[in-house]
């Protein structure tokens, strides 16, 4: 006697409580917390640098019996930025949306690409920028790198890097960032895991490092990039940031007089369309293609503003 097969009694549908979508999380990006946001109503303009001797050298002399006070001065020059506009977007044609089935949002999923592409973009340009050799005052690959457990003294290194900073500025460099790999390395150190013991935890978290090595804070990227380009038949992951380490000194805020190894300056756009940060969506109707568009932009210069404020690790491990 014939019965329905159970292929026959069930249609496959999607399902509407999950589905898969690989991204970098939000937390993973880091351009923005260490180079603080500058947001600025021109696309373009300068800005002005006091000059570091004269406000930091001992100028003060005696003054006799009624003889002028000794006179100084100080120079003024200027740098400038400029704002790129980098753009993308993802078209939702009309047939698409009518038969897109749940939980698929043509518009949301939309936003949500165009939106990490951007996020990307801007951590790219902070690795060019600032994550990188020939950029800061010193540039340097640890003598014996921290990967090596029983010759390397990356607590010493730190030091170095720390006093360089703060001889070179009189400021205290109080960030780092280390790439994935760098962190991984450190926490198995066996220098970072002895001084652990002084401490209340057992785990070495970003905090508890920065308290070791005397640094406000530590950052790690944990951002992840396909390098192939489109259309390639597989994907060549990687991490974004390599096998580097910065150290520097960053305001926790833009200011006046206020020197900082690097600022993200973030054009606010055409009446602030893109707002303090730079970035700025916008949806329209593209009749010709009986389709709706959602766009990104995003105007940013990523900018190294004091390259005596950085010490860079390069090849930090291998």
């Amino acid at each position: 006697m014939a019965e329905p097969t159970k292929t026959q009694v069930h249609i496959d549908a999607p399902l509407t409580n999950i589905s898969i979508a690989y991204m970098n999380e939000r937390n993973a990006f880091i351009a923005d917390k260490v180079f603080p946001i500058v947001p600025v109503d021109k696309q373009s303009d300068k800005y002005f640098i006091f000059d570091k001797s004269a406000f930091m050298r001992d100028q003060a002399k005696l003054r006799g019996e009624a003889q002028e006070s000794a006179g100084s001065g100080y120079k003024l020059s200027n740098d400038s930025y400029y704002c790129d506009v980098w753009a993308l977007h993802k078209d939702i044609g009309d047939q698409t949306r009518a038969n897109t089935d749940s939980p698929l949002s043509s518009d949301r999923n939309a936003v949500q690409f165009v939106t990490h592409s951007l996020l990307l973009r801007r951590e790219q340009l902070f690795i060019d920028a600032a994550f990188a050799t020939g950029v800061w005052g010193t540039s340097a690959t640890p003598t014996n790198q921290w990967s090596d457990f029983v010759n390397s003294d990356p607590l010493a290194d730190f030091e170095t890097a720390k006093e360089a900073v703060l001889v070179g500025t009189g400021r205290e460099a109080n960030t780092g960032v280390l790439g994935y790999q760098v962190f991984t390395k450190l926490k198995l150190h066996p220098d970072v895991k002895e001084m652990l013991k002084y401490t209340t935890s057992r785990v070495v978290t970003e905090e508890i490092l920065a308290g070791l090595v005397g640094l406000q804070r530590i950052l790690v990227p944990i951002v992840v990039k396909d390098n192939n380009s489109d259309g390639a038949t597989a994907a060549s992951m990687a991490f974004a940031y390599g096998k580097h380490a910065l150290i520097c000194h960053v305001p926790s805020a833009p200011g006046i007089e206020t020197p900082s190894a690097g600022y993200i300056f973030a054009w606010r756009g055409l009446n602030g369309a893109f707002g303090n940060a730079g970035i700025g969506f916008s949806k329209m109707r593209m009749d010709l293609k009986k389709a709706d568009r959602i766009e990104g932009e995003m105007a940013v210069d990523v900018k190294v503003t004091g390259s005596d404020l950085g010490y860079f690790f390069s090849s930090a491990v291998a």
